[in-house]
């Protein structure tokens, strides 16, 4: 496994279990690994496709990796830790591509904010123009009482499940 510590911190799927099976091996989202990469795939992407977000992670070895926006993040990582994981729209500016618009928000792995610089370092090593930072936050917390994912909405730390108080400080995957 790559060091993770070096590149952020890892990401483990913390979603439904039926959806981690249904993981085929050996299938992931695209790797884009060069300018060159992230060409030839927008390239074959219809117009229909351009309209919506993109599934996205950034697998343990900093790589990104490109699904459908309708695909499972689990499924884009092949099973794996992440170090981030999300949804990315693109668009054309002065003639090349560059991410429009890009979140943390997956439910599968619940990624903290500070993930951020794992997802502009892969973006920069294909040379997409990006935002300084998600465009689109999504706190994720877990319920110390119920144990149950939320997501803080409006900085309204409580338990939408039990009317708990949630931790400041992310806490989704306390072994991970």
């Amino acid at each position: 496994m790559a060091d993770v510590s070096a590149r952020g911190r890892g990401y483990r799927y913390v979603g439904p279990v039926e959806l981690k099976a249904a993981v085929r091996a050996g299938r992931s989202g695209c790797l884009i690994r060069s300018k060159a990469d992230f060409s030839r795939w927008i390239g074959e992407r219809s117009a229909s496709e351009l309209a919506e977000p993109f599934t996205f992670v950034i697998g343990t070895d900093g790589v990104l990796r490109l699904a459908p926006r309708r695909s499972e993040h689990v499924a884009c990582a092949g099973g794996d830790m992440v170090l981030s994981a999300g949804e990315i729209s693109f668009a054309r500016a002065a003639g090349r591509w560059a991410v429009s618009e890009v979140s943390n928000q997956s439910t599968g792995y619940c990624p903290d904010t500070s993930s951020w610089p794992a997802v502009a370092r892969a973006l920069d090593d294909v040379e997409l123009g990006r935002p300084s930072s998600f465009t689109h936050e999504v706190v994720f917390r877990r319920c110390p009482e119920c144990q149950e994912h939320n997501i803080v909405r409006e900085d309204d730390f409580v338990c939408v499940f039990c009317d708990s108080d949630l931790p400041a400080a992310w806490n989704v995957d306390p072994t991970g």
